[in-house]
């Protein structure tokens, strides 16, 4: 089997966490890496700093914002070096929607370490995002839902369609999270795609 590194990305509420935890078990040979294990790095410059703990905020998006994602993408590239697949759960927004940002990261996945970039979108309607973070109730979520229509404009809620290349089944991986029904069918299409089940 090839090697290769999923990024998993939606937009929060979208069902990101589970998805790349089921993905990650249902997987053989991977490396399972979260983002939010460096948020406690991260607080702690907060704390030097004696700046607001905002992750949504200019200090965050300045200074912190960018270096989380270098060094969990970082960790997941030397992950490479020792088995098939590393699977990153991280939105990765931001870079998803760069198409410069993706063709170089694929070009130094497959020059350097002879790996697939593999992009899972994870596709949950606004509706269903919106009871979910009721659901859940969490703090994070409280301004979120104050002000539902900005935040829902702030949001890529669209598939980032400008990244698919027909050439490469890898480039860009609907999940449908609506549902379990959706959910059961869309792992086993995944996992068959990514453990190349499908490609005879």
């Amino acid at each position: 089997m090839e090697k290769k590194l999923i990024l998993v990305s939606a937009p929060p509420a979208s069902g990101k966490t589970y998805v790349s935890m089921k993905l990650a078990s249902a997987l053989k040979h991977v490396v399972y890496l979260d983002k939010d294990t460096l948020v406690p790095l991260s607080n702690v410059a907060f704390n030097v700093a004696n700046e607001p703990n905002d992750r949504e905020g200019p200090f965050f998006e300045k200074y912190l914002r960018d270096v989380e994602y270098q060094v969990i993408l970082n960790m997941a590239l030397e992950a490479l070096r020792y088995d098939d697949i590393v699977l990153i759960n991280a939105p990765f927004t931001k870079e998803i929607h760069d198409p410069s940002y993706i063709s170089s990261l694929k070009k130094e996945l497959m020059d350097e370490y002879g790996a697939h970039l593999c992009i899972v979108w994870v596709i949950c309607s606004i509706e269903v995002v919106h009871e979910r973070m009721i659901e859940r109730n969490s703090p994070r979520d409280t301004y979120k839902l104050a002000d539902w229509d900005k935040y829902v404009k702030s949001q890529h809620f669209e598939i980032p369609e400008n990244i698919k290349d027909p050439d490469d089944p890898y480039s860009l991986i609907l999940f449908n999270n609506n549902s379990d029904a959706e959910f059961k069918e869309s792992i086993k299409k995944t996992v068959a795609l990514l453990e190349e089940k499908d490609n005879g």
